[in-house]
């Protein structure tokens, strides 16, 4: 019986087989790849607000502590932005014709809020408790990054439901000690010396490491 095929036609089909892998494993990477980039996630992406508050100058330079402003983040779930009233407690005597503070005094005089833009937002399937964070030793820093050197606000993790879980399955890695929580410019100690201490805090504090659906999804 004569060969219906030419003998070329093996080498089509294995270069078209492994052509397919090949441009279906590049198309995945590159949805990966798109998926972590600050395009997708809004990390390192300073938003525009309508006042252009530095958290560099506020909290680092000045030393403000976190607390003075996000009041709510020891007891509730939301860390608390503040109220206009907070920023005149300082503002009201100092910088007081400033143009770029306008909207504040605009907005204390108005009785109406500053539309600030959220930087951190998760979606609302999502259940986050600042509260339990900062009680069991989780530091401002760990998940906001290097706040008190941002002039601008912007997102320093991805929020994807991984990065959470890095911290979820080993909690060791990152937890401080609670005197330090507030710190902005505390310093993570070894990797090994991190993981005694850790290790110690946990038990101390009695981290749960939780990782079942409900935690986050309610």
């Amino acid at each position: 019986m004569s060969q219906i095929f030419h003998r070329s036609t093996n080498l089509v089909s294995r270069v078209s087989i492994y052509g397919a892998v090949l441009i279906i494993g590049a198309l995945g990477y590159a949805l990966y790849a798109i998926a972590m980039s600050p395009w997708y996630t809004d990390q390192n992406v300073k938003r525009q607000q309508p006042v252009p508050f530095s958290h560099r100058h506020h909290a680092g330079e000045l030393g403000i502590d976190c607390r003075y402003c996000h009041t709510s983040v020891e007891k509730s779930s939301f860390a608390g932005v503040p109220p206009t009233q907070t920023c005149m407690t300082c503002h009201s005597q100092i910088w007081t014709n400033s143009s770029m503070l306008e909207p504040v005094r605009a907005s204390y005089r108005d009785d109406t809020s500053l539309p600030w833009v959220r930087v951190n937002a998760l979606p609302d399937f999502v259940y986050f408790d600042h509260s339990i964070h900062v009680s069991k030793g989780v530091g401002c820093t760990t998940c906001h990054g290097q706040v008190a050197e941002m002039a601008l606000t912007e997102r320093a993790g991805t929020l994807y439901m991984s990065w959470c879980l890095n911290c979820h399955r080993q909690p060791e890695k990152f937890v401080r000690d609670k005197s330090e929580v507030f710190n902005p410019y505390y310093e993570s100690p070894s990797a090994a010396k991190q993981l005694e201490l850790g290790r110690k805090l946990v038990k101390e504090y009695k981290i749960q490491s939780y990782q079942h659906c409900s935690t986050c999804h309610r």
